[in-house]
C-alpha cells in the first residue's frame, strides 16, 4: 500500500507514481503496464507450519497451533495452507483448498483464532476506544500524511519532540472500504507478526539491527473515528484531493489495527546523498540488515525498490553495530541511518511457522516492463521455480544488485566532481559486478565486510 504524499515518505508508505517513483501499490498499479487485482494478493497470505510434519502439542508456539489446526486433508497426506474464507469475528477460522487442485476435508476446530492472536499481540484482551488510547491533547497534534487503499496515515508529535506515523486500518466490516472489502484478522495478522519480529531485532544480541521499521505500538480499537481526525483528513482532502471515502461512514461497531511506527525520514529516490561514499553506506547498512534477519528468521523481503528504503540524516562521525550471528560490525553512518520498510511480499519463519505470501497467485506482478524493479520479480521467480513457501535468500542479493544500479544510475547527488565521489562510484560498480555470485545476503556480508 502507498500513500499520495505532497513531499514525504513514511514507514510502509512509499511515494506513488504520481510523485514519480515506480510502486507496485493497488492504485499505482493500476495505471501503465501493470493490472492488478488486490484479492490476488489477499488471498495468497499464507500461515502454515515450518514443517509439513508438525504436530501440535504443548510445547507448540501459539501460531504453530494455529496454523496446524487450520489443516487441509488429502486422502492419506495431509498439507497445512492456511488461505482464508471470511468468518464472522471470534468464531474458528475456516480454510479452502485452491480448487483447482481437488476438494478436500478440512480441519476447522482450531482452538485459536487469528482475533485471538491478534489482541494477544497487542496487550489486549478486548479491543479499545479511540479515547482510551488517544488524547484529546495527542490528536491536537496530529496532522494528516497521506492515505492508502486500505487506510489513512497520520503524524502526530509526541511528548519529548520526537513524531510517529499512525496508520490505521479498519478491518472486518461489512462495508466495502475505497472499493475493498475490508481485511480480516486474519490477514493483518501475517503483518503484525513480521513487522513486530523485524523491529525485535533490535533487541537480540546474536543477531541485532536497528535496520527495519521501529514497531513503536500496535493497537485494536473499535468506534466511530475522532472528530478530530475527521477534521484533519477533510483538510487534507481539500489539499490534495483524497481518492478515499471519508471514514465518518464508519459507526460505532467499527474495529480497526492502528499501527505506531517511529518516524524514519525520506525514501531513497527523494533523498539527495552528499556524495556516492555516503550511496555506499546505505548499501551496508541495507546488506547488513538484510543479512541478520536471514540469519535470524530466514528472511526475504522480496520488494526492496528504492521507495522501500528510507533515510533519516544524523551525526557525520557517528557509527552504526551490528551483530550477524555473534560477529559484532561496525560502519560508519556517513550521516545518514537506514530503514527498510513494507512487508507485503515479504517471507520469514518464526515460532515454527512459515509466514509468506504466494505470488504464484499474482501472474500480472511478473508480466510489467519499465524498470528493472520488474524484471527483479521475474528474476526471483526463475530461481525459485515460483515455490514462495521456501527459504530462497537469493532473492535478497537480487534486490542488493537493484539497489546498487540505481546508487550508480539514478540517485541524486550534490558533489560529483569530487575524487571522494568518483573512488566510490567505482567501487560500486565493482561491488555490482559481483553481487551475483553470492548466495545471500549474509553470505555477502561475511565475505565483504567481515573479512
Amino acid at each position: 500500500m502507498c500513500l499520495l504524499i505532497n513531499s514525504y515518505s513514511y514507514n510502509g508508505f512509499p511515494f506513488c507514481s504520481e510523485m514519480g517513483c515506480i510502486c507496485t501499490c493497488t492504485k499505482c498499479r493500476s495505471k501503465g503496464d501493470i493490472s492488478f487485482s488486490t484479492s490476488n494478493r489477499r488471498l495468497s497470505i499464507k500461515i502454515v507450519p515450518e514443517s509439513q510434519y508438525s504436530i501440535m502439542g504443548c510445547n507448540a508456539s501459539i501460531l504453530e497451533n494455529y496454523a496446524s489446526n487450520t489443516t487441509i486433508t488429502y486422502g492419506a497426506d495431509t498439507i497445512h495452507d492456511s488461505v482464508y474464507q471470511e468468518k464472522s469475528i471470534g468464531e474458528p477460522l475456516i480454510v479452502r483448498a485452491n480448487s483447482l487442485i481437488h476438494e478436500p476435508t478440512p480441519i476447522i476446530n482450531a482452538s485459536v483464532t487469528a482475533r485471538e492472536i491478534v489482541l494477544r499481540r497487542c496487550g489486549q484482551t478486548e479491543p479499545l476506544s479511540f479515547e482510551e488510547c488517544y488524547t484529546p491533547q495527542t490528536l491536537q497534534k496530529c496532522f494528516k500524511i497521506g492515505e492508502g487503499v486500505y487506510g489513512e496515515v497520520f503524524l502526530f508529535k509526541n511528548h519529548n519532540g520526537t513524531s510517529s506515523v499512525m496508520k490505521i486500518i479498519p478491518i472486518e466490516g461489512k462495508q466495502m472500504v475505497n472499493g475493498e472489502h475490508q481485511k480480516k484478522f486474519e490477514e493483518v495478522l501475517s503483518e503484525i507478526v513480521i513487522a513486530m519480529e523485524l523491529s525485535n531485532l533490535r533487541n537480540e544480541t546474536k543477531n541485532k539491527t536497528y535496520g527495519f521499521s521501529e514497531v513503536q505500538k500496535i493497537r485494536c480499537v473499535q468506534g466511530r473515528y475522532p472528530e478530530r481526525l475527521l477534521e484533519l483528513w477533510d483538510i487534507y482532502d481539500e489539499t490534495h484531493h483524497s481518492e478515499n471515502e471519508s471514514p465518518e461512514m464508519f459507526t460505532d461497531d467499527q474495529l480497526y489495527i492502528i499501527f505506531e511506527f517511529a518516524n524514519a525520514g525520506t525514501d531513497m529516490e527523494a533523498f539527495v546523498f552528499n556524495n556516492a561514499l555516503q550511496a555506499f553506506a546505505l548499501f551496508k547498512q541495507t546488506a547488513c540488515s538484510l543479512a541478520i534477519a536471514e540469519s535470524a528468521l530466514q528472511f526475504e523481503h522480496r520488494d526492496l525498490h528504492w521507495g522501500n528504503i528510507l533515510i533519516s540524516q544524523t551525526d557525520k562521525n557517528k557509527k552504526l553495530t551490528y551483530c550477524l550471528d555473534g560477529h559484532e560490525l561496525t560502519i560508519p553512518a556517513c550521516g545518514i541511518v537506514v530503514t527498510v520498510i513494507d512487508f507485503t511480499l515479504s517471507r520469514i519463519t518464526h515460532d515454527g511457522v512459515c509466514i509468506y505470501n504466494d505470488l504464484s497467485m499474482d501472474p500480472d506482478l511478473f508480466t510489467a516492463t519499465g524498470d528493472y524493479q520488474f524484471e527483479i520479480y521475474k528474476l526471483m521467480q526463475k530461481h525459485n521455480n515460483n515455490e514462495w513457501q521456501h527459504f530462497q535468500p537469493y532473492s535478497n542479493v537480487l534486490w542488493l544488485h537493484y539497489v546498487v544500479d540505481k546508487m550508480t544510475s539514478a540517485l541524486r547527488y550534490k558533489n560529483t566532481n569530487s575524487n571522494v565521489h568518483k573512488n566510490a562510484i567505482k567501487t560500486l560498480l565493482q561491488l555490482k559486478d559481483r553481487i551475483l555470485q553470492y548466495n545471500s545476503a549474509e553470505d555477502l556480508v561475511k565475505n565483504e565486510f567481515l573479512l
